[in-house]
């Protein structure tokens, strides 16, 4: 019996709702078309060190809604270790694949692009919270975040006003505000901080003035989000995720913290930081996440049957189409400062 064309999918980087309903879309799409899956466990690492099941329409059934990668994933770079990307294409032809499907974020898909440009033919698909990558309106995994931090903004809301005081949340985005720009306007927030405008002591003091001024008013409680890479000029503030395991462990130098100790200085009014941290990126999808996805892996099966590689599936308005991969690993794509300024009107 003439053996089926194979088709390899992985993910990498940090996990995010979705996935698995792209991982599903795209297997079930491709076994539709007569092609063989194979799915590469945790990422790069799988391709070097032969990890790998054959995906069924068994193993891919039931995961629409499940939150994570049944694939598992890693942030491990064939380019780390020294003839690594030989390795990869040794491997790929091992497995008789005749491409490879990879879900990532900017960094997963700059290596993707890389590996394209030395000659193994592969599809992009964009996945992160953060919605930081390039030439796509939307990626997997960002409604969800979104939707979580709302839900928690809305919940600090009414502790918030029960209690007259000032509550933060900080939210993922190192390099970009994407989550705390559409959270923060859902929700009303009376501030937003973003990575893209960085705060000097002149802000810092009309933030401080603002919360004040909404409190002499009788507005006594306000609702503040800040992204995670937001900067505070003058001072160096570590993210959680970059604390190591020897120092204190209440992570004291986060930036929601550090500008919460700041407001409470300088306006008397009692004030409370939370974090939403890693639980941003897990469980249930949102439907817009799941339909996202799953149209993203039928348009990569589509790419590999007209053996259009180097590309990645893209939203463009309302329309599913794809972009080259190196116009995606040319940096990363940050906050539509338009959008932040219709949120900005309500401020204060």
């Amino acid at each position: 019996m003439e053996r089926k064309e194979r088709i390899g999918i992985l993910t990498g980087g940090g996990d995010c709702p979705g996935l698995n309903a792209a991982i599903r879309a795209t297997a079930k799409t491709a076994i539709q078309a007569g092609y063989e899956v194979i799915g590469i466990r945790d990422g790069w690492e799988g391709l070097l060190y032969d990890k790998n099941e054959i995906l069924d329409n068994i193993k891919t059934s039931e995961i629409i809604d499940r939150g994570g990668t049944i694939l598992g994933t890693s942030r491990f770079s064939p380019f780390q270790i020294e003839g690594g990307p030989q390795l990869v294409f040794g491997e790929f032809k091992k497995l008789g694949l005749e491409s490879l499907v990879v879900l990532g974020g900017d960094g997963t898909l700059s290596i993707t692009s890389r590996l394209f440009k030395m000659g193994l033919p592969v599809i992009g698909i964009p996945k992160t919270i953060d919605n930081d990558v390039k030439e796509t309106d939307y990626t997997i995994g960002f409604q969800t975040a979104v939707q979580i931090a709302t839900d928690a903004l809305d919940r600090l809301r009414s502790t918030a006003e029960s209690h007259h005081r000032v509550m933060l949340l900080e939210v993922m985005g190192r390099h970009a505000g994407w989550i705390a720009t559409y959270a923060g306007m859902a929700n009303g927030a009376d501030a937003i901080l973003i990575p893209e405008i960085p705060l000097d002591e002149e802000k810092m003091e009309e933030l401080c003035r603002m919360v004040k001024a909404r409190s002499k008013r009788g507005r006594k409680f306000s609702i503040i989000v800040v992204a995670e890479g937001t900067k505070l000029e003058g001072q160096t503030i570590k993210r959680s995720s970059d604390i190591t395991k020897n120092e204190k462990a209440d992570r004291f130098g986060d930036i929601g913290k550090t500008i919460g100790k700041i407001i409470e200085e300088k306006t008397d009014l009692e004030t409370r930081v939370s974090s939403l941290d890693y639980i941003q990126r897990g469980g249930t999808p949102v439907a817009y996440d799941r339909n996202l996805a799953t149209t993203f892996g039928v348009r990569a099966v589509e790419l590999i049957k007209e053996k259009k590689y180097g590309e990645m599936t893209a939203l463009k308005g309302n329309r599913i189409t794809s972009v080259p991969l190196e116009k995606v690993a040319d940096g990363i794509k940050t906050v539509n400062l338009n959008v932040y300024r219709i949120a900005k009107i309500f401020f204060g």
